[in-house]
């Protein structure tokens, strides 16, 4: 092989190892939840996991929206429920950040489909507390990384 070759070699190597460094020092740490935001992200797995539309749904304030990639906005639980029909199966989520201001929570996270991969992609929920206490989501937004 010449040694212009090598090189090239060498610096594509050099570069792929740079960047793959640079994304392992990109992803957030995970943060621990309040044990109250964190059941809506287990409640979410689990409901998911079931392929239980109707459970995603009722995670939902009444007026909550979806935001998925791929699809026109989904508005209200109904809706919810019908668009999550049939949809479900492996999912794990983690927090890298959340806030708390009164009856308003947020929380932004990462998420894969199998236990211990890597993630597949990230979501926004922003969340408000109910006169009972409960946290329910008012939005949801994900977007798949691309590997």
């Amino acid at each position: 092989m010449s040694r212009a070759r090598i090189a090239f070699a060498a610096a594509i190597a050099l570069l792929s190892a740079a960047s793959a460094a640079r994304s392992a020092d990109l992803e957030p740490p995970s943060v621990a939840l309040p044990s109250d935001l964190d059941r809506v992200l287990r409640d979410y797995e689990k409901a998911w996991r079931a392929h239980d539309a109707k459970a995603l749904a009722d995670l939902f304030t009444e007026d909550g929206i979806v935001l998925s990639p791929g699809s026109p906005p989904v508005r209200g639980r109904d809706a919810i429920a019908r668009h999550y029909a049939g949809a479900g199966g492996g999912l794990y989520l983690r927090a890298f950040g959340f806030a708390i201001d009164g009856r308003l929570a947020w929380i932004v996270g990462g998420f894969a489909h199998a236990e211990g991969a890597p993630e597949d992609g990230k979501f926004t929920l922003t969340l408000r507390r109910g006169d009972g206490g409960r946290w329910r989501i008012t939005s949801d937004m994900d977007n798949g990384n691309e590997r």
